[in-house]
């Protein structure tokens, strides 16, 4: 190709990576996201499914009433109740608001899950896009499973739904099931097979059961796509989504062959990743591209004198091209505020002047005691004071002892509900003792399905992370968090953070009752 052309970046961390298990966010972690994505500079982001729930309503409607810069897409199934809804969410964004609407159109899901006709699919397609060009000239179909479709049924309602007044037609790949050549055929074949094509924009939506979302996706857009769905980190159901920044690096690595540019802001995808991990808790495997832990670590020896000699021997992009930096010392228990505050803007975090002094009283009290922050302790810092919901339930003081020669014992003060309680509990363990202490004081017993300990630094004092994976009584996962120096401390506020955000779903329910 001679001429560069722009490829739409569709993100749909909000809606298809939430649905990952474990990731469900609520309206304000929702919103962080959002305007993470907006720093990004997506072009689209699914922002939720609308008719899904209150919640989920709420925070399309909130994202679609803050964004100003990209285009804000909600999902509804091609019935009007779905679309009406959709759109009430979404007309706060004006002409920015997208309604995204889909039914399935392979044989097995038309005959086992919608036992309907390919006639009865056609035209509740075209009644469902007709219904949301009333609301606005920025909608998309989506054809669910369209990778096992029949080619001529494909062609068919694409063609259908263009004429309709669909200005994106998405074909995704939904259960992670085809391959590369494969699916460039397919554009292919739409390409040449369905007469309006012109009008509309081709977008590809790829899973990554065989490990081929990227892949895919890129093949697609060679074929003529020029909208890829993807997510950060490539979170989603079962195996994930494409991934947005592995594909958004390969068009901006390898233009000699992919002659396409993004409109995304490549210094925002390590920031985005750590975001996202922070506020669902699913941490990037070390060797993932693009934002793993190792995709920039040198160890062998030859490697190593390559990259000393030149760095372009052994790294094909640089780590500064995606907002990675070392973790270098920042501040320290000298630091004043204003140096605080700039140092998380770089970060890119905007806190309030509320969120801000929270912060910074708890940047003071680690500085006191350890000799060095670094950016990870400020991430830490803003997780374990910011990110947080209502504390129902506030850990005061704790003590531990523990050792070969004595039971393991915890002694924990906390605030439940206004009221100051302590108990002292005996347990297998140090963090079990913590647990059992808590539990009694809150008086709560949800089955605990994950506990995960990590330093976020390297050194002695380096803060502990600890995560905790709790399951509610209607059977719902909720991630806890929780960093402090001591890591049993670390671990009872993760513990204590999971049944407030299990107190404040609650809440949200009985509200909407």
């Amino acid at each position: 190709m001679s001429q560069q052309e722009n490829i739409i970046i569709f993100d749909t961390t909000l809606r298809d990576g939430e649905q990952s298990p474990g990731a469900s966010m609520n309206i304000e972690e929702k919103l962080r996201i959002a305007h993470q994505l907006e720093r990004l500079n997506v072009d689209v982001m699914e922002a939720g499914f609308p008719i899904a729930s209150d919640g989920d309503f709420e925070a399309v409607k909130k994202i679609a009433q803050t964004i100003k810069g990209a285009q804000i897409a909600g999902l509804s199934r091609s019935n009007n109740m779905d679309i009406d809804r959709a759109w009430e969410a979404l007309k706060y964004a004006g002409e920015r608001g997208r309604i995204h609407t889909f039914i399935a159109t392979s044989d097995i899901h038309m005959k086992y899950k919608l036992k309907m006709s390919q006639q009865e699919v056609l035209d509740a397609a075209v009644a469902a896009v007709t219904r949301a060009a009333g609301y606005t000239p920025n909608v998309e179909f989506s054809a669910e499973d369209a990778v096992r479709t029949q080619l001529p049924f494909l062609a068919q309602i694409i063609t259908a739904v263009i004429e309709a007044g669909a200005t994106t037609v998405n074909i995704p790949d939904t259960v992670g099931y085809t391959i590369p050549s494969e699916y460039f055929d397919i554009i292919s074949y739409l390409k040449k097979n369905v007469s309006n094509i012109d009008k509309a924009i081709i977008s590809v939506h790829c899973h990554n059961d065989l490990g081929l979302a990227v892949a895919n996706s890129l093949a697609a857009v060679q074929a003529g796509a020029r909208q890829l769905e993807c997510t950060i980190n490539g979170i989603g159901e079962r195996a994930g989504n494409c991934s947005l920044e592995e594909a958004v690096m390969t068009l901006r690595t390898r233009q000699d062959i992919l002659s396409y540019t993004t409109n995304i802001a490549t210094e925002q995808i390590t920031p985005s990743s750590k975001l996202l991990s922070t506020i669902t808790g699913i941490q990037v495997q070390p060797n993932k591209a693009i934002v793993g832990a190792n995709a920039f670590a040198h160890e062998a020896g030859i490697h190593q004198h390559g990259v000393l000699m030149d760095k372009t021997t052994y790294e094909i992009m640089t780590p500064e091209s995606i907002g990675l930096r070392a973790n270098k010392l920042v501040l320290g228990k000298h630091s004043g505020r204003h140096a605080f505050i700039d140092r998380l803007k770089e970060l890119g975090y905007d806190l309030s002047k509320e969120e801000i002094q929270k912060a910074f009283v708890r940047f003071k009290t680690l500085a006191d005691m350890k000799k060095e922050i670094f950016d990870e302790d400020l991430d830490a810092i803003v997780a374990d004071e910011v990110l947080r919901v209502s504390e129902t339930y506030k850990l005061l003081q704790m003590n531990v002892s523990s050792g070969s020669f004595a039971a393991p014992t915890a002694t924990v003060e906390m605030d439940v509900k206004g009221e100051k309680k302590r108990t002292a509990v005996m347990g297998d363990g140090p963090v079990d003792a913590a647990f059992k202490a808590i539990k009694e004081l809150t008086g709560t017993s949800y089955p605990l399905l994950n506990f995960s300990v990590g330093a976020i630094t390297g050194g002695t004092d380096a803060q502990g992370e600890c995560s905790v994976r709790l399951k509610n009584d209607s059977g719902r996962e909720v991630l806890g968090q929780g960093a402090h120096p001591d890591i049993i401390v670390a671990s009872a506020k993760a513990y204590i953070n999971a049944l407030n955000k299990i107190a404040d779903i609650a809440k949200r329910l009985q509200e909407t009752v």
